[in-house]
């Protein structure tokens, strides 16, 4: 044994040097104890994966979310017109979720499809709530005086908003005004109003939020040295602020994105969201709805909702979790 490596090693008896761990990483060490929150986490990877392989899970099973079968042997025609035939009405190894009603599209295809748009849509919509109200909330927190008082205000008015009355008011607007535009070719407008709506009015709550938490953390003692240093305004919220609202701000966005979920499919089942051909969960039920198919095919209406209804449980249950592994004390109050 060199003389070296006796030098360097610690003596008998002496207490092991304990490795500090980052708030994610206690975090995560806090939800992997949970079995809701693993079993949560699992399902909403298998839906995030089930949106992006759609192309792929529909090529096996050959099928296309926009190819009709309208045939006598597909469709009845005769006793309930356009109801489907009782081989294909429900999964079979040619279609796996059976063929909707009118059309005969495959329903597992539209509903691997769908499940890209409203995941699209709650994404995207949450991360932009969750910008503007970082930024906004921040700004409020960190500067005070009139800055606060003009942001504070805002918050207060957009608090104030009907939400659902606006959004079925604005995105019918923003589809008709871009109607005759380049933009509206396939899907891209009424997907983009709904971001834009969903998240531009998402923001204020979470602005409140991190205002109350900034207002606190511009008072401790590392933000008073950072500023003596001559540390920018901008770096300061950027590089010190921020960072330490990042556990609220990803609670938040955990338990927004059901929310938005939730939204889309209400908007599109009410006719102001994604319009057919374009799938998704919403505009599914839409469809069962319209043409009354739920009474003689509940298995159609049936389809979306138990997508919809699982993939929103987890989310909320894996928000829960984040929520709880994040500030254990507010499990216990």
């Amino acid at each position: 044994m060199s003389t070296a490596a006796t030098a360097t090693a610690p003596p008998e008896g002496a207490p092991k040097l304990v490795t500090g761990r980052s708030l994610l990483g206690t975090a995560w060490m806090r939800i992997r104890r949970s079995k809701i929150a693993m079993v949560s986490l699992a399902i909403v990877i298998l839906m995030v994966l089930f949106a992006l392989l759609a192309p792929v899970l529909t090529a096996i099973e050959g099928q296309n979310p926009d190819a009709t079968n309208t045939g006598p042997d597909v469709l009845d025609a005769f006793e309930n017109p356009g109801l489907p035939l009782p081989g294909y009405m429900f999964p079979s190894a040619e279609h796996w979720l059976g063929v909707e009603p009118g059309l005969g599209r495959d329903l597992f295809a539209r509903l691997a499809y769908g499940a890209q748009v409203s995941l699209i849509i709650a994404l995207l919509s949450t991360i932009v709530s969750v910008i503007l109200g970082t930024v906004l909330g921040a700004a409020a927190g960190y500067f005070g005086g009139k800055i606060d008082s003009v942001i504070s205000r805002l918050i207060d008015l957009f608090l104030a908003f009907p939400h659902l009355l606006l959004v079925l008011s604005i995105a019918p607007i923003l589809q008709s005004r871009l109607k005759d535009s380049p933009l509206a070719q396939g899907s891209f407008v009424p997907i983009t109003s709904l971001v834009v709506v969903l998240g531009f009015f998402g923001w204020a709550y979470l602005a409140r939020i991190v205002r109350g938490q900034v207002l606190s953390i511009r008072e401790q003692e590392y933000i008073e040295a950072a500023r003596s240093f001559g540390t920018s305004h901008l770096s300061m919220i950027l590089k010190q602020i921020i960072p330490n609202v990042a556990g609220v701000v990803l609670v938040y966005a955990t338990m927004m994105i059901p929310t938005n979920i939730t939204a889309e499919a209400a908007l599109s089942f009410l006719g102001v969201g994604v319009k057919d051909p374009t799938p998704s969960w919403g505009q599914m039920l839409n469809a069962a709805q319209q043409g009354n198919w739920y009474l003689n095919d509940p298995w159609f209406l049936a389809v979306p909702s138990i997508a919809l209804i699982i993939t929103v449980l987890a989310f909320n249950l894996l928000g829960d979790a984040v929520r709880d592994a994040l500030d254990p004390k507010s499990s216990r109050n």
